[in-house]
């Protein structure tokens, strides 16, 4: 295990934004190979619902990976579904994120994603109010969100339910920004963020929009060239998520020709599968 920091709020690098909040813990935990400082960098909450959507998945990978490869620190949970999704997404850039768990700092919770932790902490950080042997207790969920909402200028939630919602209540309460991705008006999935859109909060169509709060410019990296098959697909994807026997035959193309072409397009990170259904990068 990594070493231990802990740094109290009255040491120099306590985070001032967290800091700042009506409630900011008395100390924190912090393991990981990034300096400090990671905690006071520009930084931005992605959250959501465990149990998410292929949709939401890719969406907050996309979206992820694109606010770390501008600069900005992306801060969540560690849970599963969007909030692994973000530290993926930011990873997968390069970029920096931080973990903040709602039990102690000697725990990868969920066990699951020891992993991921482990890959965290080589370029980020995982943080905690909570000495090591606490054990994952219900309440300190609620208690957790309120470090990540104190942490950012701005909280993005993906696919909300009770979690993600309280950490967006957070955020509103001490005055931050909190922006929310349109989902679709007949899942129960997106209930919550549409709740949020109808109360005011920003929507996100993509990374520009949660750049501009920073006075970021969003700058997408050039798109490696694609065989005509598979711009043939990928333009098909970009209408509606479809599987690779509706976009053979749609596209009426050959099987082997067609299983190449998405290959190809997964390889080059344009498309994304889950349950058997290939749909398009944001």
């Amino acid at each position: 295990m990594s070493a231990v920091r802990r740094i109290t709020r009255r040491e120099r690098d306590f985070p001032a934004l967290l800091a700042a909040i009506h409630d900011p813990p008395p100390q924190l935990y912090v393991r990981g190979d990034a300096s400090l400082g990671v905690l006071s960098q520009p930084a931005v909450a992605v959250v959501g619902a465990r149990a998410c959507s292929s949709y939401g998945r890719s969406v907050t990978r996309s979206l992820a990976r694109d606010l770390a490869a501008a600069g900005l620190v992306v801060v969540s949970g560690l849970a599963r579904g969007i909030d692994g999704e973000a530290h993926r997404g930011a990873l997968a850039a390069g970029g920096t994120t931080v973990a903040v768990l709602g039990c102690g700092i000697d725990r990868d919770y969920p066990a699951a994603h020891a992993e991921l932790a482990r890959r965290i902490r080589e370029t980020g950080l995982v943080v905690s109010e909570y000495a090591e042997g606490t054990e994952p207790a219900p309440w300190r969920f609620p208690a957790r969100n309120r470090i990540i909402a104190g942490l950012c200028r701005a909280t993005v939630v993906v696919e909300a339910r009770s979690g993600a919602l309280i950490t967006a209540d957070f955020a509103l309460e001490e005055g931050r920004d909190v922006l929310a991705v349109p989902g679709e008006i007949t899942s129960s999935l997106s209930a919550g963020t549409n709740a949020l859109l109808g109360l005011g909060a920003t929507p996100v169509t993509g990374a520009a929009d949660v750049l501009e709060l920073f006075d970021l410019e969003y700058v997408r990296a050039p798109a490696a060239s694609l065989g005509p098959v598979a711009d043939e697909l990928l333009a098909r994807l970009r209408d509606a998520p479809l599987t690779a026997d509706e976009l053979v035959r749609g596209a009426g193309v050959d099987s082997g020709d067609g299983s190449a072409a998405l290959m190809e397009l997964e390889l080059a990170g344009r498309v994304v599968l889950e349950d058997g259904v290939y749909r398009a990068s944001v």
